[in-house]
């Protein structure tokens, strides 16, 4: 198993992660995933930020209160997080899921239709599906240049 700071962050996905961001904001939410730049994505996210008014009259007074905000979910950038700490567990093993009811499973889609849509008869229709396109204006029936072709890398 590898020691670097994936596999040490992979231990705490679904668990509830307060981090401290570089301008003083934190934010507590779900860990859902990251990459390796070690952006985060957090679900149920709430932002907490601690505001500061200074009083000037004559006395040397700060007044602080918190400010909270619900985020929801959120890609926090890598670059920004100073701090991450666990706040609680991941949920208990029950799906947040809801079960499925009865239903009817039906194909939907491409592939399903068994015979030509109504107004398209069976015959070819004239520029669709011509092989090497030299019917259509502006075509020399050419492959094309080299470089230019499918599946070319």
């Amino acid at each position: 198993m590898p020691s670097g700071k994936g596999s040490k962050l992979l231990r705490y996905v679904e668990h509830r992660l307060r981090v401290t961001l570089q301008d003083g904001r934190v934010v507590i939410g779900t860990f859902l995933a990251f990459d390796k730049h070690l952006n985060l994505v957090l679900s149920d996210t709430e932002e907490f930020r601690t505001l500061r008014n200074k009083k000037d009259r004559g006395v040397s007074v700060v007044e602080e209160r918190q400010e909270k905000r619900t985020l929801g979910l959120i890609i926090l950038r890598g670059e920004t997080v100073v701090s991450i700490a666990v706040e609680g567990p991941p949920p208990s093993s029950t799906s947040r899921l809801t079960p499925g009811g009865p239903g009817v499973a039906k194909g939907a889609g491409r592939g399903t239709a068994t015979s030509a849509p109504v107004g398209l008869g069976a015959a070819p229709v004239h520029g669709v599906g011509v092989g090497n396109m030299g019917g259509l204006p502006g075509s020399s029936g050419l492959p094309p240049p080299p470089g230019m072709g499918r599946g070319m890398y």
